[in-house]
């Protein structure tokens, strides 16, 4: 718990926009506010590690359970699709009944699902249980991003934007965490249960699922900001004491309080929020198409231009990963704190969109410069997505809606990224096969259509905080 200054006036709270001013007002450093921080930041690492766990092991699963095209397909996408269920209910209830209460039950989905899929005995019980992850990432994403929103100052060093693009190198770290431990992993089991390789990788994200469980209960509180929305002002002033140390107390009431504010999905299609609904959609689809189609299948593609053998492709995918998007995630980190979001996002997009037509003009490298350069641009596309678009994606709609939809808003977003990445999954094995490297020519219209988007509305969500009311309107 926090230090409250007893010596400090105390704050009246009478409406949810006298949180955000006082959070907003905060000069001193908060440890326990950073603990809520760092623990919904966990909840990102885990989401991103059982998103990526299989891009390694698909083609043992194919062999062990001699999948079709079609199986191998929903085998893939099984988890994407599950994360559209997830992020749709999963904002809807985060905004209807807290941050907290979902927070705190939404990791036994990891820890079931896990445990399933790693030991699935045919390729049934692992589409369900991939479904049933996906769920879990789905309804994760909206309340950590909720909480990183609403546990931020909104101006200044570790502001809104800069804490909410920390979920990108948490999720690049996720991903060379995952194959780290597919390297260490393939050590360590015998020669003759190689093929054992990705149940122990999906068995393992069971264990940080149980340690954010039980360090989640015992350092976690519900957001100040939904409290106030509810009209639980004393629960706000409670919070404000217990994670910031704020001397405050609750203002007398010179009227009843207003009904809390509906949650509904159709309020993202009103004004003023419709076109800001419109850009985070076509972000959300376009951003997690080109993802899967260089992350996911990047072992693949690494194999391909390198003709290297299993050891070589985690390794390459590792360093990949490390060097170019975890270092581009923290840039973004600042980008976010000094600039303003449509500039890096479209930045970012611009140059995914050199990236990958460098890589369909490349195609099959055989001197050792083609195969240097092609490395070079997937470095490239992912050192962009690190700072750009893979921040950006967070930070647009968790400051573009206040508190009342902010959750329902990104797992709206969220959820047209699973609609995304499922397509992508699905369909891009088939492209690959029908036009190899040409597919690069396809993928680099996702990095093109949002810069149009963006160019268009150019609403900014970073220029005032839409939890303070005190503040001008657009």
């Amino acid at each position: 718990m926090s230090t409250i200054n007893l010596e400090a006036p105390s704050a009246p709270i009478g409406s949810a926009s006298d949180v955000a001013q006082l959070i907003n007002s905060q000069g001193n450093k908060n440890s326990y506010a950073r603990w809520i921080v760092f623990l919904a930041l966990g909840g990102v690492f885990l989401d991103a590690y059982d998103l990526t766990t299989l891009s390694y092991g698909i083609d043992d699963v194919v062999k062990e359970f001699g999948l079709t095209p079609t199986l191998t397909g929903l085998v893939t996408s099984s988890i994407m699709i599950g994360t559209i269920v997830g992020n749709l209910l999963g904002g809807w209830l985060t905004d209807k009944y807290g941050r907290y209460t979902v927070f705190m039950a939404d990791m036994l989905f990891f820890v079931v699902s896990a445990i399933a899929a790693g030991l699935a005995p045919n390729v049934w019980v692992l589409i369900g249980a991939r479904f049933l992850m996906g769920i879990g990432v789905g309804i994760d994403l909206p309340v950590a991003m909720a909480y990183l929103a609403e546990f931020s100052k909104f101006s200044g060093k570790g502001n809104k934007a800069s804490r909410l693009a920390a979920w990108c190198p948490m999720w690049y770290a996720a991903s060379s965490a995952c194959f780290f431990i597919i390297f260490a992993l393939y050590f360590l089991l015998p020669k003759e249960h190689a093929d054992w390789l990705w149940r122990a990788s999906l068995l393992f994200g069971a264990v940080p699922a149980l340690l954010i469980i039980a360090v989640r209960s015992r350092f976690m509180n519900e957001s100040p900001h939904w409290a106030a929305n509810q009209g639980d002002l004393s629960g706000a002033v409670r919070i404000l004491r217990d994670s910031y140390g704020i001397n405050a107390h609750e203002a007398p009431a010179a009227e009843k309080p207003p009904a809390p504010p509906k949650v509904s999905f159709r309020v993202l299609f009103e004004k003023p929020y419709r076109e800001r609904t419109l850009v985070t959609a076509v972000m959300n689809i376009c951003i997690s198409f080109e993802y899967t189609a260089i992350a996911f299948f990047l072992p693949s593609i690494l194999a391909q231009f390198l003709g290297a053998g299993v050891f070589e492709t985690i390794s390459a995918s590792l360093g990949l990963n490390a060097l170019f998007a975890f270092t581009g995630g923290l840039l973004g980190m600042r980008l976010a704190w000094k600039f303003p979001s449509r500039h890096v996002a479209i930045a970012g997009f611009a140059l995914q969109f050199i990236a990958l037509i460098s890589l369909a003009l490349i195609g099959h490298p055989q001197a050792a410069l083609g195969v240097f350069f092609a490395v070079l641009m997937l470095g490239l596309w992912l050192f962009a997505e690190g700072f750009g678009p893979g921040a950006q994606m967070m930070i647009y709609p968790a400051l573009s809606y206040p508190t009342h939809i902010r959750a329902t808003g990104v797992g709206f977003g969220r959820s047209l990224s699973g609609i995304g990445s499922a397509l992508a999954l699905f369909i891009l094995p088939i492209i690959q096969a029908a036009f190899g490297t040409n597919m690069f020519w396809i993928v680099s219209l996702a990095a093109l259509i949002p810069i149009f988007f963006l160019l268009v509305v150019k609403f900014e969500p970073t220029r005032q905080d839409i939890d303070d009311l005190a503040q001008p309107g657009e």
